[in-house]
């Protein structure tokens, strides 16, 4: 990952609302949530789900797909896995020690097969 879409998803994801959408997301797994029921988890009003839903988009952290009259919302679990890997690529100068635990997450031997 290029550091200007590292920057672009931190800054999608520094925001409560559009934080709180991903995580449902990323619980949600590859099956994704329509938007009627990312609002009623989240409590988000229509135009300001729809703001978060996009921005998120852009960023490349969710993706969308059209489903009769719905449209599903799903998070980008390689691009997810790709800023994790950003974030961490120089992490403790490789030092098992300390960032062992960590990589697990990132080759999803600590994920069950619907999140990962």
């Amino acid at each position: 990952m290029e550091q200007t879409d590292a920057v672009a998803a931190l800054s999608a994801l520094a925001h409560p609302g559009r934080l709180a959408v991903f995580r449902l997301l990323v619980k949600a797994g590859p099956e994704g949530l329509p938007a009627g029921r990312i609002a009623e988890a989240t409590g988000s009003l229509s135009n300001t789900l729809s703001t978060n839903l996009n921005i998120l988009t852009q960023a490349g952290l969710a993706r969308s797909r059209r489903d009769g009259r719905q449209i599903i919302y799903t998070a980008d679990f390689d691009v997810m896995r790709g800023l994790l890997t950003f974030l961490m690529d120089d992490c403790c100068q490789g030092e098992p020690a300390i960032c062992g635990p960590l990589t697990g997450v990132l080759t999803g031997a600590d994920c069950d097969a619907k999140t990962c």
